[in-house]
């Protein structure tokens, strides 16, 4: 009788189209994995309480990132939560600045919006990708994506844009979730947004519970499993606090964590703040699954 155990190893989804060309860089995501940092020009950004708010600071928030060993930066100019609505000009005087200033950098520029004026603008002004948090909700964010050589990321949340959704409800999250990304997904490509440019997000927080967050990280998998590369956006997030008793200011650990768990789980872009200890984190974690070679050899060698 054998009795070894067998143990789950890694995901490692079959992609559709695991070769990227995002931003003038080529991505082998099924061997690979992105960091992206995250710049929010908000007087009341979830993290850092408008630390970047003003443009100097934003555009030397970047930077840093960039030098830390950032691949991608995520910029924003409204945030997910509700509120009063940003207006469209305002948003794009917030952004699209930081865009200009960063062209030419080697870095994947990302915009955070669900406005498709705001993201026209975007692309126009050099943005490489557009990070729609609402799930594509107005359609004609996928025509402006379409017109254009940019990637976009559709990220599952329940709300409409800036509005409430007291106590979200789910029979099955995961299920759910899964459900939703396949159907918006389908949506980008019948309005012309080719699969090699589609990237998923399971949406941790956005509508949902710390219960809900948890289930989504633990069965990950199955959302990789659609094909599309997936980016999570753990960083920081309540779902970490509320599971540690930690305040926003220490979480870092355990965002790492739920980021390496996820790459684990077949995540291909991790979306975090703090951009140095998360490169280190997830080049480790790439060599831990034979994505890449030390950077050197030497112990136990002579």
């Amino acid at each position: 009788m054998d009795n070894a155990i067998t143990r789950p190893g890694p995901s490692l989804p079959e992609l559709i189209h695991p070769k990227r060309l995002i931003g003038g860089r080529m991505f082998d995501f099924s061997r690979e994995v992105a960091v992206m940092a995250i710049v929010n020009r908000t007087p009341d950004s979830f993290y850092d309480k408008g630390a970047t708010f003003a443009l100097d600071q934003a555009v030397n928030a970047a930077r840093r990132a960039i030098s830390d060993g950032a691949d991608w930066v995520d910029i924003g100019g409204a945030k997910f939560a509700p509120g009063p609505a940003i207006p469209i000009e305002e948003e794009i005087d917030r952004v699209v600045p930081v865009i200009e200033a960063l062209r030419g950098s080697g870095v994947v520029i990302s915009v955070d919006t669900f406005h498709p004026a705001v993201a026209r603008a975007s692309l126009a002004a050099g943005a490489h990708v557009i990070n729609d948090t609402t799930g594509v909700h107005d359609p004609a964010m996928a025509d402006v994506v379409a017109d254009s050589d940019a990637t976009l990321v559709i990220t599952h949340s329940l709300a409409p844009p800036r509005t409430p959704w007291p106590a979200p409800a789910y029979g099955d999250v995961v299920d759910e979730v899964g459900a939703f990304l396949r159907e918006r997904v389908q949506l980008a490509l019948g309005r012309g947004v080719p699969a090699s440019r589609i990237i998923v997000d399971p949406g941790h927080d956005l509508n949902k519970n710390t219960r809900h967050s948890l289930e989504l990280t633990r069965r990950l998998a199955e959302i990789t499993a659609l094909g599309y590369p997936t980016l999570v956006a753990v960083s920081n997030k309540d779902f970490i606090g509320e599971t540690l008793n930690r305040e926003r200011g220490d979480r870092v650990e355990g965002s790492l964590a739920a980021a390496v768990f996820s790459i684990v789980q077949g995540a291909r872009i991790v979306r975090m703040h703090n951009v140095s200890a998360a490169v280190d984190a997830v080049r480790m974690t790439e060599a831990m699954l034979g994505f890449r070679e030390p950077a050197y050899l030497r112990h136990n060698l002579a």
